[in-house]
């Protein structure tokens, strides 16, 4: 029984097909029906089943996978420790940062990481709406820091970086009466909603808190946002630390919609499990950390 023998059922029990498995390993299809062939003779077991369109799992073989991913999972961690024995000093390490992330605590973990590394650049993106997990899959990115949303454990490795508050604000003089207290949907279709666009190549539009049915004016980061909403000329969410003095101030007010709650999102520090970080990579994931354990 050979690591590859494993990783060629694995791939065809995540793709579902021998067609798409041999695409993902770049190897041809009759190469992996002869690897589980002689795999099956081996342990003694039919593993998979060709009665169906599609391979499907036998009950042994069931077994047998849940076993085999633990052993790819232990592969890929002493791989990992092996690049990470042998870490050179990469020219470039990409962090891309979704927007909503306060950049504060994240720039002083970067300059720790500049002042070890000088010789290295330390490229720092902003991204919304999926953008950086889109950077992170295309390879454009070494870590991000954004949510889970759309990215598999399977492939990427997360730790817990912060929790932020999105919060529906708007200028005092602009929008309903709040003092009947919670507003409707009906009310809010009313009043112009300010919704941010992504920086992916799908360019998608904002779809999370978007209230149905309501005019809506599109712009392309959170500053842009804040500034239109602080102009008087619509609503919207925003991270909570992004309008902590205009909140306090008086100068926007919370919303308190039925259908949009302040909302508490996980941020989360992301890197592909299949990429070989170098000795920057690895020191600023670190210190990304070791930073977010210490709030």
């Amino acid at each position: 029984m050979k690591i590859e023998q494993l990783r060629v059922l694995h791939a065809i029990v995540t793709t579902g097909s021998f067609r798409e498995a041999a695409a993902t390993l770049h190897r041809s299809q009759p190469a992996l029906t002869q690897a589980i062939k002689v795999l099956e003779a081996e342990i003694g077991l039919t593993l998979l089943s060709r009665e169906h369109y599609r391979p499907v799992l036998t009950p042994a073989g069931e077994a047998f996978y849940r076993q085999a991913k633990t052993v790819l999972a232990e592969m890929q961690v002493l791989s990992n420790l092996t690049r990470k024995l042998a870490a050179f000093q990469e020219p470039q390490v990409t962090l891309s940062v979704t927007a909503t992330c306060p950049l504060k605590p994240l720039l002083a973990t970067v300059d720790e990481t500049i002042q070890q590394y000088p010789d290295t650049h330390i490229r720092l993106l902003s991204d919304a709406m999926g953008g950086a997990a889109e950077r992170l899959m295309n390879g454009e990115a070494d870590i991000v820091v954004t949510t889970m949303d759309g990215l598999s454990t399977e492939e990427v490795e997360a730790l817990p970086y912060m929790r932020i508050e999105i919060i529906p604000v708007t200028r005092p003089d602009y929008g309903p009466n709040r003092k009947s207290g919670r507003i409707s949907t009906v009310t809010m279709s009313r009043f112009t909603q300010v919704i941010t666009s992504g920086t992916g190549r799908g360019t998608f539009e904002q779809s999370r808190d978007v209230l149905n049915g309501t005019l809506r004016w599109t712009v392309a980061d959170f500053a842009a946002k804040k500034e239109v909403i602080m102009a008087g000329m619509g609503w919207g969410g925003l991270p909570e630390h992004m309008i902590r003095s205009e909140l306090k101030a008086g100068k926007l007010v919370q919303l308190d919609l039925a259908e949009f709650p302040p909302r508490h999102s996980s941020l989360y520090q992301i890197r592909r499990r299949d990429h070989q970080a170098g000795m920057v990579g690895t020191t600023l994931w670190e210190a990304l950390q070791n930073s977010a354990n210490r709030r």
